[in-house]
């Protein structure tokens, strides 16, 4: 079904009570919106909307991730880009091949579900960690590192996604094949996301209506994510490029009495995506029949808690005794934080019928994701804001 207007209105006049009454009993946002979606599925005038890969991708995350990266600095980022890149490749691959193995090994799924599975849970959501931390309200690091991470990694499992559905179609794939691919990818992506924005800053300079900048600014968002789609790229990473290009070479065509207006507006629209999505996530576990997974979802969930655990105690390691080392309560909450979401559910549902164990690989990645939003959303708070406390330097005494 369609998500018309109607369905739009009723769904954020929900997601405006539960904003309200999230803050009041100090529960994340977005938790609370799965809980409301969940108990809005039972009742008989629940919008009948379905959560497809097209709408996550062609709505929803262009404008949440182009926020995400309009908030990154890029002195910042440089600092940070070898662990995150690092993070973001070396770790999405280990993920996925422990999770691969574990649910081949244990619970006996085919070698072609089990990495079509790691392959499409691997990577951390960027919608479930972004609007998880500024719940939290957490600045500096850390939430870099998450939230870049998050963004980053997208690249990584859409081409190891890409690879799965190439064998399944029967085309042989080899290293040089795989590394082809990813530098395509990549490479293609950086470009797509450069030449929008570069646009869009070049057309939005030659204004000073600052509604007109805004409109540039959403298809630079829009624009980049849905041509690197076209090319078969990543959406994710051309609108990441398209934000960073935005917020670090914007001012030179944005004036600085218009960039808080621009701030505001993003700020408002990742809301209005962040509202919607949750809630629709919500339904949809509501509608997903989990019995007869039940057994293989527990265990899934253990698997990929596991490979997240090994992945950054194991890669942070390597930076152990660099200037950039990542303290030990920084890497608890890079796991913990690993949250799991729209991503991971969008590429499940896109799996072709023909593959082998689809329903169930459709249903365990639901059990995922519930437990990742609901059970990791609800107790990394917690941990964010004692990390973020403990980071701040005291003043000194006078």
């Amino acid at each position: 079904m369609h998500l018309g207007i109607e369905k739009i209105a009723l769904l954020l006049l929900i997601a405006a009570v539960v904003s309200i009454a999230a803050r009041r009993l100090r529960v994340p946002y977005s938790v609370g919106l799965v809980i409301a979606g969940i108990a809005l599925a039972i009742l008989p005038f629940a919008p009948q909307v379905e959560l497809t890969k097209q709408l996550v991708f062609s709505a929803f995350l262009p404008p949440l991730v182009f926020e995400a990266a309009f908030q990154i600095r890029s002195s910042e980022l440089r600092r940070e880009l070898l662990l995150i890149l690092v993070l973001a490749t070396i770790g999405v691959v280990i993920s996925a091949v422990v999770t691969a193995v574990g649910l081949h090994s244990i619970i006996g799924w085919t070698w072609v579900a089990a990495i079509a599975f790691g392959a499409l849970i691997s990577a951390t959501d960027p919608v479930s960690v972004i609007a998880t931390f500024k719940d939290a309200g957490v600045r500096g690091r850390i939430r870099l590192l998450v939230e870049a991470e998050s963004l980053f990694n997208d690249g990584t499992a859409a081409v190891a996604f890409a690879i799965v559905l190439g064998v399944v179609a029967g085309q042989s794939v080899g290293v040089i094949g795989i590394t082809k691919t990813l530098l395509i990818m990549i490479v293609g992506s950086l470009l797509c996301g450069a030449a929008v924005a570069g646009l869009a800053l070049l057309l939005a300079g030659a204004t000073d209506d600052r509604l007109v900048e805004i409109t540039f600014m959403v298809v630079a968002a829009y624009g980049s994510f849905l041509l690197a789609e076209h090319f078969h790229l990543s959406g994710v990473l051309a609108t990441l490029t398209a934000g960073l290009m935005v917020r670090n070479v914007g001012h030179l065509a944005i004036a600085a009495k218009d960039r808080t207006t621009v701030e505001e507006f993003w700020e408002y629209i990742a809301f209005v995506a962040n509202s919607l999505i949750f809630l629709l996530i919500g339904i949809r576990i509501e509608h997903q029949t989990y019995r007869f997974v039940l057994g293989a979802a527990l265990i899934a969930i253990a698997i990929v808690i596991l490979g997240r655990a090994i992945t950054v105690y194991s890669l942070c390691l390597l930076f152990r005794w660099s200037n950039r080392a990542v303290p030990l309560r920084h890497q608890h909450i890079l796991f913990w934080g690993g949250l799991r979401g729209a991503l991971a559910l969008a590429l499940a549902l896109a799996l072709p019928q023909e593959i082998a164990q689809r329903q169930e690989i459709v249903a365990v990645a639901f059990a995922v994701v519930a437990f990742s939003i609901l059970v990791q959303g609800l107790t990394i708070t917690p941990l964010l804001r004692s990390a973020s406390s403990s980071s701040t330097p005291k003043p000194a005494p006078t």
